[in-house]
């Protein structure tokens, strides 16, 4: 794992079935890197990142995850301290993860329960300097006035706003997200990228996202890591993807609902 890298996989590959969903995958993950792993359904993109927040188990052998300088996992099992590392992972999913039936500030202050003593957190007795970062990481992305409202009762575009919220409570340095603007209309996943990006470029933290808004990719992320039958066949940036690229990495279908404005 070099110095300047945060994450770093090496030959991880996860077979489920007969079906291998990543094959011998390395990547090494920079600070402060907004790359967006891109990919036809099934190509391996979530179960990477489920691998890296240690969610998810790779198959035994050579592969290893490894994460601001400690192990993930490797050789098919989890590090037994994996929860310390986890403290500095956000995951945000496409579901949004959120607790319906609890207010919004109740799900976003769920972010500091790695950092608190657990039996408060059990108990809802949250620090002050708690309550104060997680009002300020709902003002940060714009959804501090529904703080008392349940969950269930905000659009998915909130929800999802929320979610990342969460995860600045939490004092991620790394977020992973999984799909994050697949369910939520284009006013709302644009408002999210958005938001992504700006964590990326003012906070400087680093951002690893899954996309099949191809020109979301484009337009948000410097660096694209193209996945196809669990394997990495693009790793570079953004501006170096062409449309032959794209096409072979989605198939010939790909050209007839390729964008105006996208590369050629």
């Amino acid at each position: 794992m070099s110095d300047a890298a945060v994450l770093s996989i090496r030959n991880a590959s996860k077979t489920f079935g007969q079906r291998r969903a990543l094959d011998q995958v390395s990547l090494e993950v920079r600070k402060g890197e907004m790359i967006a792993l891109i990919g036809p359904s099934g190509s391996g993109k979530s179960t990477l990142l489920r691998s890296i927040s240690g969610l998810q188990t790779i198959d035994g052998g050579e592969g290893r995850i490894d994460a601001f300088g400690g192990s993930v996992q490797q050789n098919g099992r989890i590090a037994g301290d994996v929860r310390k590392t986890r403290t500095r992972i956000g995951m945000i999913f496409q579901q949004f993860n959120l607790v319906g039936r609890l207010t919004l500030f109740n799900n976003v202050v769920l972010g500091s329960l790695g950092r608190i003593n657990p039996i408060r957190g059990f108990l809802g007795l949250w620090p002050d300097e708690t309550k104060m970062a997680a009002m300020a990481a709902m003002g940060r992305v714009g959804v501090a006035e529904y703080a008392a409202q349940r969950a269930n009762t905000l659009s998915g575009g909130q929800q999802q706003r929320a979610a990342i919220a969460r995860a600045l409570v939490q004092k991620a340095k790394v977020i992973l997200a999984d799909e994050p603007v697949a369910s939520l209309d284009p006013v709302a996943a644009r408002k999210v990228m958005d938001i992504l990006r700006e964590l990326n470029r003012t906070d400087g933290l680093t951002v690893l996202v899954t996309l099949h808004q191809v020109d979301y990719a484009l337009r948000y992320c410097d660096r694209v890591v193209a996945l196809k039958a669990g394997k990495i066949v693009y790793d570079g940036p953004a501006s170096g993807l062409e449309q032959a690229q794209l096409v072979d990495i989605y198939g010939p279908e790909f050209e007839d609902v390729f964008w105006e404005g996208a590369p050629k």
